[in-house]
């Protein structure tokens, strides 16, 4: 079938009023001018590629919506997937972690986290965008090496990123302002706030040594089962340096420049978030998405917390990226793609798979509709539901 009479956003530029052809799940052929018969006539509407969103946070706040309101995992799953989808993300990593003791408590501990990853697994068959599994592995929590590693081995786990939300250091450097959040979100008062904080950072550096076998560890099993590794919250050019000597090829959520500009030197995919783009500012007072995207550090986005986000990001990057639309778009469908070695989608490109977002860029933009493999998982309705032959 042709998508006629869009503007098509290739890697390299957009097609004013170009056409794609779909033929068995995947793109076979690209015009720059509109093709008559065609089974949609996009009228001037954006074709883009379906987002690949390496970093969601959002599946556990779908299982439980509120602190001990466990619902249903085939409800929670089955909302995140029409959430992504309308949003025009066709190729999702669920970030979950394995830390008890953290402030979300029990959601994420390793056998509701290890439930979560299965039956997204087990769901992935009938949930309509491609669900994948991002391991969001603590550091300091040498405790969940063991339960990783299992899922690692069952294949269920696609890639590992190395936390460490010590305060003191990485999105938690500035320590009066983390003592603060402390206090406001477990109800304490400043002083035993400021115990708790203390407590933890005593308890990293009793911790040195089994943290640092507990790194080789993962990274170990990570490189013998093909699973890509990333940082997170990289704050020094040391601990860029140190993440890639462990074989992490990207960089997520560097919280300086000093970090980001080293991991572009290093080869280093540099990941942010897409609220922080559209926002132009870290809601954690860290590197601004929208300065890194200028100062040419910014490789990929990722929907963090918001995936609505993406697309109005997208659009606000596209007003200062060299390339215009078709660079700012590259940063959440062909880069991640590549970082995370999905060598057959993330471009609308010959041979490709037709995963593929109709969209308005009116206002703050808007998904129309969601073609995963060239079927449709989402539409509003207003021109994929009435035009379609």
């Amino acid at each position: 079938m042709w998508l006629s009479d869009f503007r098509v956003v290739t890697p390299d530029c957009v097609l004013e009023r170009g056409s794609v052809r779909v033929e068995g799940g995947r793109i076979v052929e690209i015009a720059e001018i509109p093709m008559p018969g065609a089974a949609l006539a996009g009228d001037g509407l954006l074709l883009l590629p379906g987002f690949v969103d390496m970093h969601g946070d959002m599946v556990e706040r779908e299982v439980e919506p509120r602190p001990n309101v466990r619902m249903p995992m085939e409800l929670g799953l089955r909302d995140l997937d029409r959430r992504l989808a309308a949003s025009g993300v066709t190729t999702a990593y669920a970030a979950v972690s394995f830390h008890p003791g953290s402030a979300y408590g029990h959601i994420r501990h390793f056998d509701q986290t290890s439930a979560i990853i299965r039956a997204l697994k087990s769901m992935n068959d009938v949930l309509k965008v491609d669900h994948k599994v991002h391991a969001r592995f603590e550091i300091t929590f040498p405790d969940a090496l063991r339960v990783v590693e299992g899922l690692i081995a069952e294949g269920a786990v696609d890639l590992v990123s190395l936390t460490d939300h010590t305060p003191g250091q990485g999105q938690y450097r500035d320590i009066e302002a983390h003592v603060a959040r402390v206090a406001r979100e477990k109800g304490l008062s400043q002083t035993d706030a400021e115990s708790e904080v203390a407590r933890r950072i005593a308890q990293k550096h009793s911790a040195a040594g089994d943290m640092a076998a507990t790194l080789r560890a993962i990274s170990a099993t990570c490189r013998a089962h093909g699973v890509a590794l990333a940082s997170h919250d990289d704050d020094t050019a040391q601990k860029v340096a140190l993440m890639q000597a462990l074989g992490a090829g990207i960089s997520e959520f560097p919280v300086t420049v000093e970090a980001a500009t080293e991991a572009r030197t290093r080869g280093l995919a540099t990941a942010m978030g897409a609220p922080n783009a559209l926002r132009g500012q870290s809601y954690s007072g860290n590197l601004s998405a929208r300065a890194a995207h200028e100062l040419g550090l910014l490789d990929i986005l990722a929907s963090d917390y918001h995936p609505s986000a993406l697309l109005p990001a997208v659009l606000e990057l596209a007003k200062a990226d060299p390339q215009g639309l078709a660079g700012s778009t590259r940063l959440a469908t062909l880069n991640p793609a590549q970082a995370l070695g999905l060598r057959d989608r993330g471009a609308i490109a010959p041979g490709l798979l037709a995963d593929l977002v109709i969209a308005d860029d009116s206002g703050i933009g808007h998904v129309r509709a969601t073609l995963r493999a060239g079927a449709k998982i989402f539409s509003d309705g207003s021109i994929f539901l009435a035009r379609a032959a």
